[in-house]
């Protein structure tokens, strides 16, 4: 049985952290949103609304968070139905669905597997055979892994990778200094979604008292409920033990807040 005492922290970037917080806050649970990574337009939104204008002229064109989803709606009235879609994850799917485009009206694909999304898997239910000399776009946060751009152009696809937004970690201000203090001061569940969030907060955790080790021991007593294999690497390589990996999307979250 989960200890209600507990705070659940969730740690997405704003825009997204308030349909899980309410949830969370269903099961009984006292909620805090502490969003560790920030999202903002990039500052030069020409290339992204070049490459959106000319949708028509691509094979595929593939979303690979619900922030680039978002992001590049701003730029887009109506989707044309005949140009296929790609997501990494549920949580891209349903940000899709909140502009409009879903199946069956819209060809989406996605991993098969909705409870490990990441690229790797997008590619293993992606027909490669078909974008061969053809013009793929992917749409996603400045900087970003390379896996998906590099196999598609192994498989011969001509790609453009164009930034929707940028990411960065908070400032750590004196409001912030004693959130934090107060989150790690008792063991809660944090719900982090991300590897870059992750390291954001052990940074923001270090500066608290810097040389010191006692803000990096408390985060050690946290538990961290995380969605992806590679979140839970990066956890360990730095130091944190107590790590549930439930998988992909909101539902498996939830139940292990549940369960613990």
């Amino acid at each position: 049985m989960p200890e209600l005492d507990r705070i659940v922290v969730v740690t997405r970037p704003r825009a997204q952290a308030d349909g899980l917080a309410l949830s969370a806050r269903a099961l009984g649970r006292a909620v805090e949103i502490l969003p560790l990574l920030e999202i903002a337009p990039v500052d030069d939104p020409a290339p992204l609304r070049a490459a959106l204008a000319n949708l028509p002229g691509y094979a595929l064109v593939v979303f690979v968070s619900p922030n680039a989803v978002d992001a590049a709606f701003t730029h887009v009235a109506s989707w044309p139905a005949q140009v296929p879609l790609a997501v990494v994850g549920e949580g891209s799917r349903a940000a899709l669905a909140r502009h409009g485009v879903a199946a069956p009206g819209y060809t989406i694909h996605s991993p098969l597997d909705s409870a490990h999304s990441d690229s790797e898997r997008l590619l293993q239910n992606l027909d490669l055979a078909a974008v061969a000399g053809r013009r793929v776009l992917i749409v996603r946060g400045d900087g970003g892994r390379e896996l998906l751009a590099d196999a598609l152009r192994a498989a011969g696809a001509t790609v453009e990778a164009v930034a929707a937004y940028r990411r960065s970690t908070p400032v750590l201000t004196p409001e912030l200094g004693a959130r934090l203090r107060a989150l790690l001061a008792q063991p809660n569940d944090w719900i982090i979604t991300s590897s870059e969030a992750l390291r954001g907060l052990a940074g923001l955790v270090d500066a608290l008292d810097p040389g010191s080790d006692a803000g990096r021991l408390q985060l050690q007593q946290q538990r961290l409920v995380v969605p992806h294999a590679r979140i839970a690497e990066t956890a360990h390589a730095l130091g944190l033990r107590h790590v549930t990996l439930t998988g992909s999307g909101d539902a498996r979250l939830l139940a292990a807040l549940q369960s613990q």
